[in-house]
C-alpha cells in the first residue's frame, strides 16, 4: 500500500527518497504480490474457498537488508499469516506446508533460497529439521520438530553492515550441485549431518560441542 499524506512537505519527500535508495522502487511490495498469487493458486488447487471481500496490505520491517537475516522471507511469512487469518483458512493450510508457500513466492521472483529459514519463521523458536530425500519426495516437505527454546545457551547475533545479495552467492552453489560437483555434494552431505550431533548436544546442554559444530558448519559453507 502506498498513500500520500494530506500535506506533502520536504520531510516527507526526504523520507521517500531514503526509502527508494535503500529498497528500490518496488521494495517488498513485489514479495506481497508474489505471495498473493501463490496463496490463491494453492487454495484453488486444494479446493479451499476464499470469500470475495477486499483487503489492503502493507508492511514495515526492522530487519537489516541483505545481511543474511532472511528479511525477504520474513515479510512473506508475515503476509501469509495475514492471509490465513483474513480468509479464516489457517486450519486448512497445514503448518508444515506453509514454508513451501513462502519459498514458492520468492521463487516467483527468481530468489534462490531453501526451506530452513522459512521453517524457522513459520514455527518460531527452536526447530529440528529433517530434510531427508525420502521424506521430501513422499510428502513434499521435511519433518519439523519444535524443541524447548530453554535448551539454547545465550546467543549473540552479529552481522556486517556491507549488504550483498545472498541469492547471488547461493545460485552458484546450487548450480554446481545440479551439475554433480563432487566437492559441493560431499560438503553439503556433511553439513546435513551436523544437526544430528547438534540436537544431541542441545539436549545434553553440551555447549562446547555445540560451538564446535557451529564453527564446523560455517567452515564447510565457506
Amino acid at each position: 500500500m502506498f498513500s500520500l499524506p494530506e500535506r506533502i512537505d520536504s520531510k516527507w519527500v526526504r523520507a521517500q527518497v531514503n526509502r527508494l535508495q535503500s529498497e528500490g522502487y518496488y521494495g517488498g511490495v513485489r514479495l506481497l504480490m508474489a505471495l498473493c498469487k501463490v496463496f490463491h493458486s494453492y487454495c484453488k488447487d486444494h479446493s479451499i474457498d476464499l470469500h470475495g471481500r477486499n483487503f489492503t496490505i502493507s508492511y514495515e520491517t526492522n530487519i537489516p537488508r541483505q545481511t543474511g537475516l532472511s528479511g525477504s522471507s520474513a515479510i512473506v511469512c508475515a503476509a501469509l499469516n495475514c492471509l490465513l487469518d483474513f480468509y479464516n483458512v489457517r486450519h486448512l493450510v497445514k503448518v508444515e506446508v506453509r514454508p513451501n508457500l513462502v519459498l514458492n513466492a520468492e521463487k516467483e521472483l527468481g530468489i534462490v533460497a531453501g526451506l530452513q529459514d522459512r521453517v524457522a519463521q513459520v514455527y518460531g523458536g527452536l526447530v529440528y529439521m529433517d530434510f531427508s530425500k525420502e521424506n521430501m519426495e513422499k510428502s513434499g516437505h521435511g519433518i519439523y520438530i519444535p524443541m524447548d527454546i530453554s535448551l539454547l545457551p545465550p546467543l549473540y547475533l552479529i552481522y556486517a553492515e556491507n549488504p550483498s545479495d545472498s541469492g547471488k552467492v547461493h545460485s552458484t552453489v546450487r548450480q554446481r550441485w545440479l551439475n554433480g560437483d563432487k566437492f559441493i555434494i560431499t560438503s553439503m552431505d556433511e553439513v546435513a549431518n551436523i544437526p544430528l550431533e547438534g540436537r544431541e548436544a542441545l539436549l545434553e546442554k553440551d555447549y562446547a560441542k555445540l560451538a564446535k559444530l557451529m564453527n564446523r558448519n560455517f567452515d564447510l559453507r565457506r
